[in-house]
């Protein structure tokens, strides 16, 4: 192994194990959100066809999973065990095997991960502020990302490529930087909007009550902020052609796996932003705003008539003066 990959080897198998760490992690909250379906007390509040979505969308989460997870642990036993005599080492190994088929086909595993977990965060979205003015723009972003992402694929997937190099790197730069922008902007959107509405709350009906509609566990699933923040660590070290870049990729795609598992898992136990949780918080400022109204109008008819009563006590007084 040459002094300038050993980083990148080192990174590779780190990230490996961190890998299987994250799929245990992805395992238990995948048959979680399963239980949680099949629960009678969670089932009632959705609908069999919500359920059967969720659940076809969870499983497929789960195998594009699996998919990523088991190819890169295939190509490092392929580099590091079975062709450890390979002529030139490791390092020529990785070179001349970047792009074989499997790797490409984890690549694109990742690439259906990022628009599943892109696609239902946008709809997130969408609920959270129930307007669809605000997801055209994510939207727009999203059907480029889906653009740049299969021409990565198709120039990484070439004879003798390399995802981390050339024209694969410029691509794969522009990709992720399009998907971690995506990324940034509907989970600022959807904490923006949760903040907002929960402080108004706060302000109007009492902090007890404004506690009730968020908290740091709500914001931080709802808005995928995991999956955000770990894809920022990667774009920086990808950008700047980091050896430690496989490493950050790898936590990087098993966030965008997790996630909007956790996402999911909240919505099936009934416990994640609803329409009716937006149209309730809506409803109960307007509900305040004319009670207030109402309070103020009552205080005044209440003056108006203490001043009534007050003017004819005195004429009274008055008249008896003068009888006297």
């Amino acid at each position: 192994m040459s002094e300038s990959m050993a980083t990148f080897q080192n990174a590779f198998y780190i990230g490996n194990n961190f890998n299987a760490i994250l799929y245990g992690v992805e395992l238990v909250l995948y048959f979680m959100t399963v239980r949680a379906m099949f629960n009678k007390k969670t089932r009632q509040t959705r609908s069999a066809r919500s359920n059967t979505f969720f659940l076809f969308f969870s499983t497929a989460l789960l195998c594009l999973n699996t998919v990523f997870v088991a190819t890169e642990a295939v190509f490092g036993e392929e580099m590091w065990i079975v062709n450890k005599d390979y002529p030139g080492g490791q390092d020529a190994y990785l070179n001349d095997f970047a792009s074989v088929w499997y790797q490409t086909f984890g690549t694109a595993a990742s690439i259906a991960l990022n628009l599943l977990s892109d696609g239902l965060l946008i709809y997130r979205c969408f609920i959270v502020w129930s307007d669809i003015r605000i997801v055209i723009f994510p939207i727009l972003l999203y059907l480029g990302t889906f653009s740049v992402g299969i021409a990565q694929l198709v120039v990484s997937g070439q004879p003798k490529s390399n995802y981390f190099l050339g024209l694969a790197h410029t691509l794969g730069v522009s990709y992720t930087s399009c998907v971690i922008s995506l990324n940034l902007i509907v989970s600022g959107l959807i904490c923006g909007c949760i903040v907002f509405r929960s402080r108004n709350i706060a302000r109007q009906v009492g902090h007890d009550v404004g506690r009730d509609y968020v908290t740091a566990a709500a914001i931080i699933v709802e808005s995928a902020a995991l999956y955000a923040l770990t894809g920022v660590a990667y774009l920086v070290a990808f950008a700047i052609n980091s050896q430690l870049e496989v490493f950050f990729l790898s936590v990087y795609v098993m966030m965008t796996c997790i996630a909007p598992q956790m996402i999911i898992l909240r919505v099936v136990r009934g416990r994640a932003w609803t329409r009716n949780t937006s149209a309730m918080t809506s409803t109960n400022l307007e509900f305040t705003h004319s009670a207030q109204a109402a309070t103020a109008t009552q205080l005044e008819f209440d003056a108006a008539d203490k001043h009534a009563e007050f003017v004819a006590t005195q004429q009274s007084n008055a008249s008896t003066v003068d009888v006297v």
